[in-house]
């Protein structure tokens, strides 16, 4: 294979995804030669694709596709269950998060599929292990702890992926993992635009895990329900810090927590405070994406502060992330205020990222959200010679300068004005947006440079004439 071939593509040529597609059972033939292929070309133990992740993953696809139609030779079913053996060997335990889960849930799938006591033990273990991760990584404002909407929507994938083989099998899978399903459910329902695709904050992509109505659909089809609304204006995640609010036309999402748990920052943004927001059902105020996992210039470049609508000082990432999924020192994130009437809704939080630089202080930001406006109110303590206000535009919004305090925004069905007070300057500098994984979309990023402590930037729109 070639060798700028990146990791990360030949983990999912290892997975076997297209077993499971939509229109699988069009290519039966070609998938039953393929997986003869696999067992023939990848001795056990040998190359990425016997890695603890991809392993896991390629086991689900395996027995999901051989329960679905005829897949499974004797040589590919004899190779599972080495398969599922090696597994239970190379648990990992060293990265826990999605990871883990990931294993457990192999373990799960190959010890229904396969008889006899090992497999017993191998389904036992990987009930056990899903439901003490389940404890620690699902908070109880139902988020998974890594704060991704994207590895959210997967592992609730998971967790719907096991109560079916569960029924498959006549088990009844354990009441705890039916109630996080509709917590994490209610969740998403709240981190999803009005697009119905998730908000990118941190790792996050389209693509990778099914949409919100797509795990709906599966939910149903299982005999569970999801009825989840977003009740009234606001709704705050207290455990993982997001907060939204809903008003008129505008949905706007607030990163007001921290960047992960502390022992496992790897799929951190440095992000805090910013915050994306939709009017007239469209995606205006976008944070970039993530379209790679390599430990490259523009893996730190989206991962740093200024690709996502917050503020930079001096040229600094709020949070130090660093090589493809390290993060040292970390913003703390504090929420002051979130409260609304029928009116409006205000949101204040600030964050100590800047501290590390004796001269910083915080970075406190006020969101409030009326009926056709969003003001947001920046305030940086302490000394510094350069800070930065980033306001990342979806590549659909068209942006004209119209003064040095000025600018106006047009998109198809709606319009906007955005108006700087305590800008030194006010530009547009072009940027990019990556909604999937290896996809490059030019964009636009308002950049107002703050003449001191403070910067008001009041958003005002309306419907397109």
């Amino acid at each position: 294979m070639s060798a700028d071939v990146s990791k990360l593509w030949i983990y999912n040529l290892h997975y076997f995804d297209d077993l499971n597609a939509t229109d699988a059972s069009t290519r039966t033939s070609w998938h039953r030669d393929l997986l003869e292929r696999w067992v023939d070309e990848n001795s056990p133990g040998h190359g990425y694709g016997w890695e603890p992740y991809p392993t896991s993953r390629r086991i689900v696809n395996w027995i999901k596709g051989g329960l679905r139609r005829d897949l499974l030779s004797q040589a590919c079913r004899e190779s599972l269950a080495v398969q599922s053996r090696w597994l239970t060997q190379r648990m990992e335990y060293h990265l826990l998060g999605n990871h883990l889960l990931a294993n457990a849930k192999a373990l799960v799938y190959a010890g229904s599929f396969f008889c006899g006591p090992e497999a017993d033990r191998w389904r036992e273990r990987g009930a056990e292990i899903m439901s003490e991760q389940l404890r620690e990584q699902v908070l109880p404002d139902g988020g998974h702890f890594e704060l991704s909407t994207m590895y959210h929507a997967a592992v609730l994938e998971d967790l719907l992926d096991l109560v079916n083989i569960s029924q498959a099998y006549g088990q009844e899978p354990p009441r705890q993992w039916l109630l996080v399903i509709a917590s994490m459910f209610r969740w998403l329902t709240v981190m999803t635009h009005p697009d119905g695709d998730i908000a990118f904050f941190n790792d996050a992509a389209f693509g990778v895990a099914p949409r919100l109505v797509e795990l709906q659909a599966y939910a149903s089809r299982l005999g569970l329900r999801d009825d989840q609304e977003l009740d009234g204006h606001l709704k705050v995640m207290e455990a993982s810090g997001y907060v939204c609010a809903a008003m008129g036309a505008a949905y706007l999402l607030c990163d007001c927590g921290p960047v992960g748990p502390d022992y496992l920052p790897g799929h951190a943004h440095a992000d805090t405070l910013s915050f994306e927001l939709s009017i007239f059902g469209r995606r205006v105020f976008v944070n970039s994406g993530t379209s790679n996992y390599e430990n490259d210039a523009e893996r730190h470049r989206q991962r740093g502060t200024a690709a996502h609508n917050s503020v930079t000082v001096d040229g600094e990432n709020s949070s130090e992330v660093w090589a493809s999924f390290r993060v040292a020192r970390r913003a703390r994130a504090q929420l002051h205020a979130a409260s609304s009437n029928s009116d409006s809704v205000i949101i204040e939080a600030s964050h100590d990222g800047y501290r590390r630089f004796a001269r910083h202080g915080e970075h406190r930001r006020r969101w409030t959200l009326d009926v056709d406006s969003l003001l947001i109110e920046d305030q940086i303590q302490g000394q510094f010679h350069d800070a930065k206000a980033h306001f990342h535009l979806h590549p659909d919004v068209d942006v004209l300068v119209h003064s040095s305090c000025e600018l106006h925004l047009r998109w198809s069905g709606g319009c906007a004005k955005v108006l700087c007070d305590g800008a030194r300057e006010l530009a547009v500098h072009e940027s990019t947006w990556h909604p999937h994984f290896g996809v490059t979309i030019a964009s636009h990023c308002i950049v107002a440079k703050m003449k001191g402590p403070s910067l008001t930037t009041h958003i005002v729109w309306g419907t397109a004439e």
